[in-house]
């Protein structure tokens, strides 16, 4: 059975920055997409990154581009999200997807696999 753990969540001041790390459990594959998601609250879940198996593609919402930065180790089933100059309005609780089916996340239609969510609040 899969599993994906995601850490590193926690509280900060507006304009530090946090490393939130997903990690892969379970039956081994390859060639996967997976992406990170957040959910705020009284708010729908929003996309926020997603990077394709080699890494070579990376996305990301308006709202985090030139700030975040997603990553991911293969070799050790890792997924990360860098997250610099945080902002009060990226309080939420992110989640770590995976999509098993296919290369990349699609933001609209991501997989079937979830994290339990880690929280990340930002002071102004």
């Amino acid at each position: 059975q899969v599993q994906l753990a995601e850490s590193g969540g926690g509280l900060v001041q507006a304009g530090g920055s946090l490393r939130l790390s997903c990690a892969v459990s379970g039956r081994t594959f390859s060639n996967y997409g997976m992406g990170w998601f957040r959910q705020a609250p009284g708010k729908e879940r929003e996309f926020v990154a997603a990077i394709s198996w080699s890494g070579a593609i990376r996305y990301y919402a308006d709202s985090v581009k030139g700030r975040f930065t997603v990553s991911r180790d293969n070799a050790k089933a890792m997924l990360f999200l860098q997250m610099n100059s945080l902002k009060p309005e990226d309080t939420a609780v992110y989640y770590c997807n995976a999509d098993f089916s296919r290369s990349m996340v699609v933001p609209a239609a991501p997989g079937n696999y979830w994290g339990q969510g880690t929280q990340v609040t930002v002071s102004s």
